[in-house]
C-alpha cells in the first residue's frame, strides 16, 4: 500500500507538470495513434499481395497486432527506461536515488513514468474490436479473464527483459544501443511466429520470449488450439523473466560505484 500511495502521488505531479504544456501533451497522444497506425497500413499493404499469410488472413494478422499494442502500452507507460543511462548514470541522478528508503529500481519506474503511452491500450482495444467484429469470434466467459491474465504476463516479460538490459548501465557510464536493437527484435511477436524460420520461432519463444507478448495469447483467443499451452504459459514466463530482470538489476546496484571521476 505504501509504494501503491507513492505511485498516486508522482502520478500526480507528473500530471501536473504535463498540463503546464497542455498542448504538447496532446500532440503526443496524437503522435502515438498514427504511429500506430502506420504499422496498421503495413499489414494492409502485405495483404493486397496474397490473400493469407502462412494460413492466417488478414483479419486474424490484424487481430494479433491489435492485442500486441496492449501490453506494450502498459510497459511503455510505467517502465519508460530509455533514457536510463544518460539520466542516472551519466548525470549521476542514481546517488540521490539510492539515498532514499524505496527501492531503487521502483523509484526509477516512478520518476519515468509516461501515461500519455496509455493510448495504445485504446487503439489496440479498436483494432482488435473491429477485427474480431469481422471473424465472428464467440468468447466464453472466462476469456475476458485470460485476456486480462496474458496481458499482464506480457508486461512482465518486457519488464523483465528491458530491466535486465537497463541494468547493464550500473557496470558502465558509457552508453548502449542494446535497447533500440531489442525493440526492433520485439516487434517480431506482432506477427504469427510460425511464419519466420524455425530458429527464429525457437529465439522468440524461449530465448527473447516476445511471442508471448503477442502472438501465443492472441492465437488463443482466436481459437487456435495449436497454441493453447503456450499461451497459457505466459503468466509463468513473463514471472520469471521479471524475477531474472529484478535479479540482475539487484545485482548491478551492489557493482554500482556512484557518479564522478
Amino acid at each position: 500500500m505504501f509504494h501503491l500511495r507513492l505511485l498516486v502521488e508522482y502520478f500526480k505531479q507528473y500530471m501536473k507538470t504535463r498540463m503546464s504544456y497542455r498542448g504538447d501533451f496532446l500532440v503526443q497522444f496524437i503522435s502515438n495513434f498514427f504511429h500506430q497506425g502506420l504499422n496498421l497500413v503495413f499489414i494492409l499493404v502485405v495483404f493486397q499481395h496474397t490473400p493469407s499469410l502462412k494460413g492466417w488472413s488478414q483479419a486474424e494478422v490484424i487481430f494479433i497486432y491489435g492485442y500486441f499494442l496492449i501490453p506494450w502500452a502498459i510497459f511503455s507507460s510505467f517502465l519508460n527506461l530509455w533514457s536510463f543511462n544518460d539520466r542516472y548514470i551519466i548525470k549521476g541522478e542514481l546517488d540521490r536515488v539510492l539515498t532514499r528508503p524505496v527501492h531503487s529500481l521502483v523509484q526509477v519506474i516512478m520518476e519515468t513514468m509516461a501515461p500519455e503511452s496509455l493510448i495504445g491500450v485504446l487503439t489496440g482495444g479498436i483494432v482488435m474490436g473491429v477485427a474480431g467484429w469481422h471473424l465472428d469470434l464467440d468468447w466464453t466467459w472466462y476469456d475476458p479473464l485470460l485476456f486480462v491474465v496474458f496481458t499482464l504476463g506480457g508486461v512482465l516479460i518486457y519488464a523483465g527483459i528491458f530491466i535486465a538490459l537497463t541494468s547493464i548501465s550500473l557496470y558502465t557510464d558509457s552508453k548502449s544501443d542494446i535497447q533500440p536493437i531489442m525493440f526492433n527484435i520485439s516487434n517480431y511477436g506482432r506477427y504469427p511466429t510460425n511464419i519466420y524460420h524455425k530458429i527464429i520461432q525457437f529465439t522468440l519463444t524461449w530465448i527473447l520470449p516476445f511471442a508471448f507478448v503477442g502472438f501465443y495469447p492472441a492465437s488463443y483467443l482466436l481459437d487456435h488450439g495449436e497454441w493453447k499451452i503456450y499461451a497459457l504459459l505466459t503468466p509463468v514466463v513473463g514471472a520469471a523473466y521479471l524475477a531474472f530482470g529484478v535479479f540482475c538489476w539487484n545485482r548491478g546496484i551492489k557493482h554500482y560505484r556512484g557518479a564522478g571521476n
